[in-house]
């Protein structure tokens, strides 16, 4: 019996080859290091820009008619708010629109804010003081009106003060000047809606005291 041992080739040693740049893996790999750089590239100029928008100078209130001196421009950033919902510096002001509600000043003015003068139910009436206002009547804040009934010459109980309106907006403030200071007390204009002009003005016509009570928070 032949036991001699057959000598076999040895396996050639697999040596590793340095990819091309046609190997798909390596193509794979540039592909997504380019769009993580595009993508963080688009994050930082999304977070950075920014839309102009349109805010009060000064209080705007019910019937002024608006142009761009009452208002100046902020840049807001992207994403912190609804631009839907507020007037864009980027766009021209509609010269046939007035302000149907109040905006405070330093607000950003939203789009709501804007209307047709046919649409506002709001009459402005000048009620004259005895006294001078608070400093929180400014105008753009809110005031009730309260009225005062003359105390009885009979000796009888006063009659109690009443609430005419409550929630008014102050349109103006003017101050007595000159000759005039000595003629009445200041004057103050609020903004009625129509339906409460009867009782506001047979109170203003009556004998009495019609006085403005500011709404804390609104104004001063």
């Amino acid at each position: 019996m032949d036991t001699s041992v057959i000598d076999l080739p040895a396996p050639a040693a697999a040596r590793l080859r340095r990819p091309g740049w046609r190997d798909p893996r390596l193509l794979a790999g540039v592909a997504m290091v380019a769009a993580s750089v595009l993508l963080g590239s688009w994050a930082v100029r999304t977070a950075q820009a920014t839309v102009p928008l349109y805010a009060a100078r000064g209080a705007l209130v019910p019937g002024d008619r608006v142009s761009v001196r009452d208002l100046a421009v902020v840049d807001v950033r992207l994403g912190t708010v609804d631009l839907d919902r507020y007037l864009r510096a980027d766009r021209p002001v509609a010269q046939d629109e007035v302000v149907v509600r109040a905006v405070g000043r330093g607000e950003l003015v939203p789009a709501s804010a804007l209307g047709s003068a046919a649409d506002l139910d709001l009459r402005p009436v000048s009620v004259t003081l005895a006294r001078t206002p608070s400093a929180d009547v400014v105008p753009g804040a809110l005031v009730d009106l309260w009225f005062t009934p003359p105390a009885p010459e009979d000796g009888a109980d006063p009659v109690e003060p009443r609430e005419l309106a409550g929630g008014l907006t102050v349109a103006e403030v003017s101050e007595p000047a000159g000759a005039f200071a000595s003629a009445g007390g200041s004057a103050v204009q609020v903004l009625v809606p129509l339906d409460l002009l009867p009782d506001i003005l047979t109170a203003l016509a009556a004998e009495g005291t019609v006085d403005v009570v500011p709404v804390p928070g609104t104004g001063g």
